[in-house]
């Protein structure tokens, strides 16, 4: 790519795709100065951003190996998550669903989709798209993933519990709900995040990195909700995986890190913490 490319998007940020300063196979996509996504499109697999990579490492541990999946996403990115599924379990069927036209269009013209990938994409608000998705969808994804930004800041109707009972609606019975949520010291609004999630489906772990789960740091954390049981037996592989240094926390440990958080309501929401761009700094 000679130059970067550009769209201005509905609430005025600038979307841009951007050459890796680091590796010339990666673009990035960048929202107002935050990196929102990096797509390798010799390799779909290189998923380069930390809580991606983590995301990745759940999806490869849903159901068969190489099995396809139908997975919803909310958010569309640079479309990275959706690629990586069709790249690792060919013949999946995806529904994305985005707000931005515009952005999809210049995803889809410089970063073309792989020939033949089963991935449509559903425009409009997440949480009212949420409550019109077709019948078919209801109880059938095997994976739905939520990673909403409006810039650097996730959207307060799509923290809520309202909206989280639609999302895990999706799922099947073995269906696993991955949420991207970004938080700095304390985790105040992750840790409203954990026990909203936890209100709706009986499973939940979070992976993260160390100094972020333990909140001394800001940065992103990857909640996963289930209705199988046995998904909890994942956690010693997704921190094997990495990348490192990562922590899982589930039980009684996640119970710890809520503590008294309560559960956000549409009443109660409000957006993540805005990280500042000096986080995303050189």
């Amino acid at each position: 790519m000679a130059k970067s490319d550009s769209v201005l998007l509905s609430g005025g940020q600038v979307a841009t795709l951007e050459p890796d300063r680091w590796n010339a196979a990666r673009i990035e996509l960048v929202v107002d100065g935050t990196p929102q996504s990096s797509v390798n499109l010799s390799d779909p697999s290189d998923l380069a951003f930390e809580y991606v990579e983590r995301i990745g490492h759940v999806i490869d541990l849903i159901g068969e190996p190489r099995a396809p999946l139908t997975a919803v996403h909310f958010g569309a990115g640079a479309l990275t998550i959706p690629r990586y599924v069709e790249w690792t379990r060919p013949g999946s069927r995806q529904q994305v669903v985005e707000l931005e036209p515009e952005l999809v269009d210049l995803v889809r013209e410089r970063l073309p989709l792989p020939r033949g990938a089963s991935i449509r994409v559903r425009y409009g608000d997440a949480r009212e798209v949420a409550e019109k998705l077709p019948g078919g969808l209801q109880g059938a994804a095997d994976l739905v993933v939520v990673d909403v930004f409006a810039g650097a800041t996730i959207p307060a109707p799509v923290t809520t519990v309202e909206f989280y009972r639609l999302a895990a609606g999706l799922l099947n019975d073995r269906g696993v709900l991955a949420v991207n949520v970004a938080d700095g010291a304390g985790l105040p609004f992750a840790r409203g995040q954990m026990a909203t999630i936890a209100a709706v489906l009986p499973h939940v772990a979070v992976v993260a990195e160390a100094q972020v789960m333990k909140g001394r740091r800001f940065g992103n954390l990857v909640i996963v909700g289930t209705r199988d049981e046995g998904m909890l037996d994942w956690l010693p592989r997704l921190v094997a995986a990495g990348p490192h240094p990562a922590q899982a926390v589930s039980g009684d440990e996640l119970r710890k890190v809520v503590r008294n958080a309560s559960v956000v309501t549409d009443a109660t929401a409000s957006p993540s913490p805005d990280p500042g761009r000096g986080i995303f700094s050189l």
